[in-house]
């Protein structure tokens, strides 16, 4: 499973939704996480009071995520959280290091049963 992190110091969860430039791509199997790549996006939000919808700019951040089923950001506003979960995304808020937030993030947006017996087997992500 793939999950994008907002993390300016590539360490922590330290980046709200609207304020990533970058995105860190984790993939998470066998509950071992590994970084696989980096993403550059135009930074959501645009410090105008009236906070309107940015359509090209997060249409962009999107597509930069494409693959990825869940984005773990310190803050997301309602809107750009209920814009993401249109695209297939789960929105997760945390903070602090990055490791135990993918976890948190893949129980949120796992829906094979990781967390209860499945006559399928095992979550293929944390088996």
């Amino acid at each position: 499973m793939l999950i994008a992190v907002a993390s300016k110091n590539g360490t922590e969860v330290d980046q709200h939704f609207g304020h990533a430039e970058r995105f860190l791509i984790y993939d998470f199997k066998k509950g071992n996480p590994r970084q696989v790549k980096e993403v550059q996006v135009e930074k959501y939000c645009s410090f105008d009071p009236d906070h309107p919808f940015r359509h090209e700019q997060f249409n962009a951040i999107v597509a930069a995520l494409d693959g990825c089923r869940a984005v773990v950001t310190a803050q997301i506003g309602e809107l750009p959280k209920q814009e993401l979960q249109k695209a297939g995304m789960v929105a997760v808020n945390a903070s602090g290091p990055i490791i135990p937030a993918l976890q948190a993030a893949h129980d949120a947006a796992c829906g094979c049963g990781c967390k209860k017996p499945s006559p399928d087997g095992p979550c293929p992500h944390s088996a």
